[in-house]
């Protein structure tokens, strides 16, 4: 299986830089998985809620370029799962896809474009995460799910 993490912005601290690194590494064993970062647009000092929608879109062009496969927007009002019932979804969602693709928006969130878009719209939580955070925990998550489905010890 394919994995995309789709990124807007990147990671600035070095500490989440290596969780990623390691779950990375720890994923590679199963899974090819790519983090594509798409660069953030800037916005004006004095940003409107105008100035927002059209930064949205430009990252939303952006990232359509990338959505081939499966689509999984993180999204705070997307589906909830146990750990386990995340892992039993990927393994269905895998039988007949070949890509994932993981969409973790900007500061600003995505567009309603993208997430009409997308095959899944996924929460791990209703609070908010920084985004640099929130790639993290999900490698996690990715991870679990992973060895949850390889009956590897790591799941409690």
């Amino acid at each position: 299986m394919k994995i995309n993490i789709l990124c807007i912005g990147n990671i600035k601290e070095k500490y989440y830089s290596q969780a990623c690194a390691e779950y990375l590494k720890r994923l590679s064993k199963f899974h090819n998985v790519d983090v594509i970062e798409l660069e953030e647009e800037k916005l004006p000092k004095n940003a409107n809620m105008a100035d927002i929608a059209k930064v949205k879109v430009k990252e939303s062009v952006k990232l359509e370029k990338y959505m081939k496969g499966y689509n999984i927007v993180l999204d705070i009002n997307g589906q909830n799962f146990t750990s386990t019932e995340f892992a039993n979804k990927l393994e269905k969602i895998t039988q007949n896809n070949f890509i994932v693709n993981f969409i973790i928006g900007g500061s600003y969130g995505l567009s309603e474009d993208i997430k009409n878009k997308a095959d899944m719209l996924l929460s791990f939580s209703k609070f908010t995460f920084p985004h640099q955070l929130m790639r993290v925990i999900l490698l996690e998550q990715i991870y679990r799910a992973t060895t949850i489905n390889n009956n590897i010890t790591y799941h409690k």
